[in-house]
């Protein structure tokens, strides 16, 4: 009969109360998990990570690792993750550079099998990484987004908040909020209505958001031009700010559009 891999957790680490260790389970020094966080079998938690409450990591996911990044030379960098989130099997999740210094992973977020997720990226709230989606360094994802399985994303990608991405996606743009994107390359095919629903947005509002980017994505001239046109004849509100705000700061550009 094989012999189980024994549990090993450093003296040095701070656990909080009411954690569950399973079987095989590494913690290394320099590492906090807050309180009532479950921790499966295989788990492997590396220094300088942060761990909130109410966790659930399931087995063989590999937390707080070295980036894969050639200009990392070693120095103090974290991993910090949020609380109630959900890390599902063999899941990687790589501490920073000395870029941002730190990866960070906010609350609530569903991280789904075998997704990697690079370092010195920020992911924000209520978010759902789907399956086998990989994450590279330094991109951004924001509050509400839905990345179906087998994603790739370009770094320093930036997703807006109530965004969905197809399932196979190739994300080499930033996506703006509240849109759906999908097709090879990947472009702009619709507004998130059944998300935005889901989340209290009523129909003059999902209407709304879906004017400015049929200005957006069907103006023939250049995104500035759009931009200038719903600054002018659309009411100001927060979501039109959000739209126009992140489409005024992509660095790399935005998706391409699709027909409404």
């Amino acid at each position: 009969m094989q012999k189980l891999k024994e549990t090993f957790i450093d003296k040095n680490a701070i656990l909080g109360n009411s954690i569950f260790i399973g079987n095989g389970v590494t913690i290394e020094k320099d590492v906090v998990i807050g309180d009532n966080t479950q921790i499966g079998n295989n788990v492997t938690i590396l220094s300088g990570s942060r761990i909130g409450e109410n966790c659930q990591i399931h087995s063989n996911a590999v937390l707080g690792g070295v980036p894969q990044d050639l200009k990392f030379k070693g120095e103090y960098t974290l991993l910090e993750i949020g609380d109630n989130n959900i890390i599902r099997e063999f899941v990687t999740i790589n501490k920073g550079t000395i870029s941002k210094g730190k990866t960070c992973i906010g609350n609530s977020n569903l991280i789904m099998s075998n997704a990697h997720i690079g370092h010195d990226c920020v992911i924000g709230n209520n978010s759902i990484i789907g399956f086998s989606v990989g994450v590279a360094g330094e991109v951004i994802v924001q509050d509400w987004v839905n990345i179906s399985g087998l994603t790739a994303i370009h770094q320093f990608s930036v997703i807006g908040e109530h965004a969905m991405i197809s399932g196979l996606g190739r994300v080499v743009k930033d996506v703006p909020p509240y849109v759906v994107a999908a097709h090879e390359p990947l472009r702009f095919a619709g507004v998130n209505s059944v998300g935005l629903k889901r989340r209290g947005f009523n129909s003059r509002k999902i209407d709304e958001i879906r004017s400015i980017y049929r200005i957006i994505f069907q103006e023939k001239r250049n995104t500035k031009f759009a931009v200038d046109i719903i600054n002018q004849e659309f009411e100001q509100t927060v979501e039109r700010d959000k739209i126009l705000n992140f489409v005024r700061q992509s660095k790399r550009g935005i998706i391409k559009g699709f027909e409404i």
